[in-house]
């Protein structure tokens, strides 16, 4: 890493990532039209999407980026007609100063754990309700009680802990009602999300995702279900969170977390899939190649009301099986 001149310790994470990134399409390390996307940007750097997002804006503003039709940004400023060139920016080699790098690890310490957290806490609600203790927590990860409140906060703003009546952090369970809860929403957002974001959708990425499925389609289930957490991620964000409206992402996200990380304990657990999703996926990007963008929303209305049905059908096998043998040393089951 080289570095440049050293920045004051008060600097936000955004503005230290617009100042990495700036730096970076300043000395041609981020060459004119490499698509920018948050995701990647946020792993390089070790945080959140967020101050990634607000980087972008601010780069923007300046001419260094602007948007296209496609996901992310372009480098380089628009109206010439710039073509989108898609290396995986994690292959450029980005110069990141030894200072910034340890102003934001300093700062993103509750991210170095969260999924970790996230994980455990996933992999045992469904089988009933468990106490975190902070102190164990913090003691487990080796980390301070601000980290270990910084992650409690956010798994509780994604609907996965909560304080019960006593102020003690509550995980669990996750029922089947909750379970038809998320997908009410899911039903009422990205449908609309969808329609809202078709004309920003990435269309060389659309196709690909297109050739994916179809491609899988063909092969044996158990393909299908090694490759399904992937592609399914990838769908939703090209062909859902296409849409500007940043609110409706950050719902759609937080929403989708306990969903996704229930699918994620049920195909741990060994339980079969239905190869019918490879197809379902299929159909709503072939709708949305072809323009048929109402009749993509209804495709993916179906397919939700197919998904809970199956997760559902999933759970109630989980009731029957006992619960794991070993948790996490900061959870404790909670007998009801």
């Amino acid at each position: 890493m080289t570095e440049y001149g050293a920045r004051p310790n008060a600097q936000k994470r955004y503005e230290i990532a617009e100042d990495v990134l700036r730096s970076n399409i300043e000395n041609s390390t981020l060459p004119l039209g490499v698509v920018l996307l948050e995701g990647p940007i946020a792993e390089i750097l070790q945080i959140s999407r967020a101050p990634v997002q607000r980087a972008l804006q601010a780069l923007e503003s300046e001419g260094l980026v602007h948007r296209f039709n496609g996901r992310g940004y372009l480098v380089g400023p628009a109206d010439q007609g710039i073509e989108p060139n898609r290396t995986d920016i994690k292959t450029l080699g980005l110069t990141i100063p030894r200072h910034a790098d340890e102003a934001l690890q300093s700062r993103s310490s509750w991210e170095r754990i969260y999924n970790t957290v996230e994980a455990d806490v996933a992999g045992c609600v469904v089988f009933g309700q468990y106490r975190i203790i902070e102190i164990e927590l913090a003691t487990h990860f080796n980390v301070s009680r601000t980290v270990v409140r910084d992650v409690l906060t956010r798994l509780r703003e994604r609907g996965l802990v909560r304080k019960n009546q006593s102020s003690h952090w509550i995980a669990g369970p996750l029922t089947a009602q909750m379970i038809k809860d998320h997908f009410v929403l899911r039903g009422m957002l990205e449908p609309q999300a969808l329609i809202a974001g078709a004309e920003h959708v990435d269309r060389a990425g659309l196709n690909e995702l297109f050739q994916r499925l179809s491609e899988l389609e063909r092969h044996d289930i158990a393909d299908h279900l090694k490759a399904l957490e992937a592609i399914y991620a990838d769908f939703i964000d090209i062909c859902i969170l296409a849409t500007p409206n940043e609110r409706l992402k950050e719902s759609i996200r937080n929403n989708l977390l306990p969903v996704t990380a229930t699918e994620r304990l049920l195909r741990r657990l060994g339980l079969p899939g239905d190869p019918a999703v490879i197809t379902e996926l299929r159909l709503v990007t072939e709708l949305l190649l072809r323009g048929a963008v109402t009749a993509a929303a209804a495709m993916m209305e179906s397919h939700l009301d197919a998904s809970v049905k199956r997760m559902i059908a999933q759970m109630k096998i989980v009731a029957i099986i006992p619960g794991p043998s070993v948790t996490a040393a900061y959870l404790t089951r909670v007998l009801e």
